[in-house]
C-alpha cells in the first residue's frame, strides 16, 4: 500500500505540472459585447419623408470628448482605434472603401494598397557607405503604415424628419479618415531636412457596410470599466464633438471656409445646427 501510494502521488504531480492551468484575466467572461448586433434602422418610406437635409462634419480625433475614438494608437489586447478598426474591416472582411470625391464618395473602390501606401507604409531608401569596400550602397527598409497620425474623421451623414413618426432623426451614411503627418520638403529656396505639416484624405467608408464590426468592438469607458460600450453605440448615442463644414447648397455645395472664415465659420456652422433644431419644433406646431 505504501508503494501505490507513492506511485499515486508521482503520477498526480505529473499531471498537475504537466497541464497548465485555465487562467481567466478578470472575474467574468465578456459574452455581452462580441455577440451583439447593431440597434436596427426602421423601414423608411420616402413618402414619410417631409423634409430632409445632407451634412458633412469634422472631427477631431484629439477633442477630448473623441479620445475613445483615437485611443489606442496600436492594438492593445481587445480594443482597436476607429481608423484601426475601419482598416480591419477592409482587409479582414473585404468591406470595399472609396476614393475621396468631393461631390460622390462613394464611386471608385481604394484598393488595400493604395490605403496602406497613403498610411505612409512602403519601402525607405538610405544611401550609406560599405565598410569592406567603402563604396557608397543603398538600403532598403520596409515602412510601416501609421495610422496613429489620422486625427481627423470626416462624416457625412442626412437629416430628416419622418412625418409617419413625427420625429427628427439622422443616419450616418459615411466616414473618412484624414492623415495629418509632417512632410519633408526639398521645394526651391528650402533646406534639404525642412519639415512642414501635410494632409492627405485616405477613403470613404460606406457606414452601413461596417455597422456589424462597430457593434462587436467595444470602446474603453474611462468612468467604468463594467460598461463598455460599443462603436455602434457612440455612434447612434451621438456620443462625439464635431462641428459643421458642408452643407447641400445651392452653390454647388460649397464648403463654409469658402465665404467665411475663423470664427464666422464656426458661427455659421452653428447657425445651421440652429435652424435644424427650430425647423424640428415648428414642424411640431403645422
Amino acid at each position: 500500500m505504501k508503494k501505490l501510494g507513492i506511485v499515486l502521488i508521482v503520477v498526480l504531480g505529473f499531471f498537475t505540472q504537466g497541464h497548465a492551468q485555465d487562467v481567466l484575466d478578470g472575474i467574468y467572461l465578456k459574452e455581452h459585447v462580441p455577440v451583439r448586433k447593431p440597434v436596427p434602422y426602421y423601414y423608411l418610406r420616402e413618402a414619410d419623408v417631409a423634409w430632409s437635409k445632407t451634412i458633412w462634419r469634422l472631427l477631431d480625433l484629439k477633442e477630448k470628448v473623441n479620445h475613445p475614438l483615437y485611443y489606442p494608437t496600436k492594438p492593445t489586447d481587445d480594443r482597436l482605434s476607429l481608423v484601426q478598426l475601419l482598416l480591419a474591416g477592409m482587409k479582414d472582411d473585404g468591406i470595399s472603401v472609396y476614393e475621396f470625391d468631393e461631390y460622390n464618395e462613394f464611386g471608385n473602390i481604394r484598393t488595400q494598397e493604395e490605403v496602406m501606401e497613403d498610411l505612409g507604409a512602403g519601402k525607405d531608401s538610405l544611401e550609406e557607405e560599405d565598410p569592406l569596400t567603402g563604396e557608397f550602397v543603398w538600403k532598403y527598409t520596409d515602412k510601416d503604415p501609421r495610422p496613429d497620425e489620422v486625427t481627423r474623421m470626416l462624416m457625412k451623414e442626412v437629416w430628416f424628419f419622418d412625418k409617419q413618426r413625427a420625429k427628427m432623426e439622422v443616419r450616418i451614411t459615411g466616414l473618412c479618415p484624414v492623415r495629418r503627418y509632417v512632410k519633408e520638403t526639398n521645394a526651391e529656396g528650402m533646406d534639404a531636412d525642412e519639415k512642414s505639416m501635410s494632409m492627405k484624405t485616405l477613403f470613404w467608408a460606406y457606414f452601413p457596410a461596417y455597422r456589424n464590426r462597430f457593434a462587436t468592438q467595444e470602446v474603453f469607458n474611462p468612468y467604468n470599466d463594467s460598461e463598455r460600450r460599443s462603436f455602434d453605440d457612440i455612434f447612434f448615442k451621438r456620443r462625439f464633438a464635431s462641428h459643421i463644414y458642408r452643407f447641400t447648397n445651392v452653390y454647388d455645395n460649397r464648403q463654409i471656409l469658402e465665404y467665411q472664415k475663423g470664427e464666422d465659420a464656426l458661427l455659421e456652422a452653428e447657425k445651421i445646427q440652429d435652424f435644424m433644431f427650430k425647423l424640428e419644433h415648428d414642424l411640431w406646431e403645422l
